[in-house]
């Protein structure tokens, strides 16, 4: 129920952001219409047709895409075709009768109320397929839900309730816009001129639309307005009733992502979402449900001949299952506690699950390397297929469920952090079984490179993504060609968390390429930490680079990835350490410029 009002109150926030402008004058040519025949069914048409659309996008294959493409095209005709019956109603009959037949059907006059409900629910329909997907906080949680879980009742329900939110406030729009409309008929001579204007800004509308620009100049516009709104309204509703990932961890779409989606096996969660305080031996945990089932990994690790670790084997012992992907630094930096307290309990058993957040991270070659690079002993399923993180409805990396003898879960934690409560509840669960520990301290191991713990006071800087599907506060003139290669240009006045390309490159959904020698990145950050996930060339070639902060080498600030010169070389897919300042954390401009071809940058993560 949190989640629908969230996804409610969501949509209804879409008409204050910049990109959704294009499709207002779609909306509001329908202004001077009644509301039964007119309105209504274009609102509706509009957002089902979006529910629809948002559905297979997130769920469905290439064939989704390409048919919700196909569709944008027809979509953008029908418009067009629109607008021109509205703005020269003889030009429009002079052109094929049949289709100019439907446009000025469409088009109505306005007034009399003859529009036909199925002229203004195929405007609607229209309409929707063209919806710009101004992806702030609460859009993300909702189609990441429908791209993890599936095509589902509650995937479906979900966008609903964004669309209607949208709707609603379109419809109080359209009703501002039908008085205007009403009055500026009665004046001399105004209709005429009331309906040409519609049809420029119909057109209009096609054009940004068909260029690209709802989505890239428009869309940037947003970032600091509706987002931070829509990011408030996810700390008040869930601070009240649901469980809030904490500040050190990865929502399964963006940082700031919330989904609140069902308990896994009927576990009720915390209200904070962050454990439960005060527990230590000889309190009792509460049972949040039944540790479900481990089926369905590609590859297991660490495990007598590769063979799976099923349930049944798991009967008296006390378990931590351990989500995580290795590219994610706050899987990372959660790492030395997983290793220590498996060595420092016997009775624990300690159960990685790798699930992918990008699509290298599915290769199996790709996580056995990371496995042997993080020094990790203790078993690991690979969950490519998510088919172990659906079975726990989990939606964070890093997540942690700490599962009693008797297989039932007592304890989760989301995110990095609480190190000491989560061993005190391994140490309470171990009481329990009969196995209790002889030491009563907590592990704190000497962390190095991108695994230490970070800097949370001076960190100014989050997340950011490189590829398109979700890339935000992008500076280079002229955004992003999606799928393309493009001479990319940046100059030096970035603002704080902006950053831009220089040189060719091709940017694709989860990553960009650098397509010639001397291509660069640039972003102003502040933070102790720089991360960037890089990955070689194609072909597995190596590519060197070089780093500067502020124009220069960063000396005594480099990362554990380079040298003091900026010297460094990619030689697999993974997160590279790029930046730790030295002495006082500062507002700065990191570049890395790629002295070779081929390599690609998938994310920053500070620290």
């Amino acid at each position: 129920m949190t989640l629908l009002i969230l996804a409610y109150l969501g949509g209804a926030l879409t008409i204050l952001s910049p990109c959704i402008l294009p499709v207002l004058p779609f909306v509001l040519s329908g202004s001077g219409q009644p509301f039964l025949r007119g309105r209504l069914p274009m609102l509706a048409g509009m957002a089902l047709t979006f529910a629809a659309v948002a559905t297979l996008a997130s769920v469905g294959g290439a064939w989704a895409v390409r048919a919700n493409e196909y569709g944008r095209y027809a979509a953008l005709a029908l418009l067009a075709v629109f607008g021109v019956s509205l703005l020269v109603p003889r030009l429009a009959d002079a052109l094929t009768r049949p289709v100019v037949a439907l446009g000025n059907r469409l088009a109505g006059d306005g007034t009399a109320g003859t529009a036909s409900p199925w002229a203004s629910l195929l405007l609607g329909v229209a309409t929707g397929m063209l919806w710009a997907p101004c992806a702030g906080p609460i859009l993300g949680i909702v189609l990441t839900t429908a791209a993890l879980q599936g095509a589902s009742v509650q995937s479906s329900l979900l966008l609903v309730a964004y669309a209607a939110g949208a709707a609603t406030s379109l419809a109080a729009a359209l009703g501002l816009g039908g008085r205007l409309f009403l009055a500026m008929k009665r004046s001399m001579g105004a209709g005429e001129w009331l309906r040409r204007g519609l049809g420029v800004g119909v057109l209009g509308g096609v054009a940004a639309i068909a260029i690209g620009a709802d989505t890239g100049f428009l869309a940037r516009l947003s970032v600091s307005g509706p987002a931070r709104l829509e990011q408030a309204l996810i700390d008040r509703l869930h601070n009240a009733s649901a469980r809030v990932p904490q500040a050190g961890s990865e929502g399964s779409t963006t940082a700031a992502a919330v989904n609140d989606g069902a308990p896994a096996a009927g576990m009720l969660l915390a209200a904070n979402g962050t454990g439960y305080e005060g527990y230590g031996v000889g309190n009792r945990l509460p049972v949040e449900g039944q540790l479900p089932s481990l089926d369905g990994a590609v590859q297991w690790f660490n495990t007598p001949n590769g063979a799976p670790i099923t349930r049944q084997q798991l009967q008296g012992k006390v378990t931590l299952v351990y989500f995580w992907t290795y590219s994610c630094i706050n899987c990372i930096r959660t790492l030395p506690y997983l290793r220590a307290w498996a060595d420092k309990y016997p009775g624990l058993q300690v159960i990685g699950v790798h699930t992918p957040e990008f699509a290298f991270e599915k290769k199996p070659d790709n996580v056995r390397r990371a496995i042997g690079d993080f020094k990790i002993g203790f078993p690991v399923a690979v969950d490519s297929d998510y088919n172990i993180w659906r079975a726990f409805n989990n939606n964070y990396w890093p997540a942690a469920y700490f599962v009693d003898a008797r297989g039932n879960i007592r304890h989760h934690q989301f995110g990095e952090g609480d190190y000491a409560q989560s061993e005190r509840v391994i140490q309470t669960l171990l009481a329990e079984a009969g196995q209790p520990s002889a030491s009563r301290d907590v592990v704190v191991p000497d962390a190095k490179g991108a695994q230490a713990a970070p800097d949370l006071r001076n960190v100014r800087s989050g997340e950011t993504y490189v590829g398109y599907n979700q890339a935000s506060n992008f500076a280079s003139p002229g955004g992003i060609r999606p799928d393309a290669p493009r001479n990319y240009a940046v100059d030096g006045n970035l603002r704080l968390n902006q950053w831009g390309l220089a040189g060719q490159w091709t940017v694709g959904p989860e990553f960009a390429t650098v397509e010639r020698a001397d291509g660069s990145i640039r972003y102003r950050f502040q933070a102790r930490d720089l991360h960037l996930v890089l990955g070689p060339a194609a072909n597995g070639r190596a590519v060197r680079f070089v780093v500067t902060i502020d124009g220069k080498a960063p000396g005594d600030s480099h990362g554990a990835d380079i040298d003091a010169n900026g010297n460094g070389a990619i030689i697999a897919t993974r997160l590279y350490q790029l930046v730790r300042q030295a002495g006082e954390v500062g507002e700065h401009t990191f570049e890395i410029r790629f002295l070779d071809p081929g390599a690609q940058a998938y994310a920053f993560t500070f620290g």
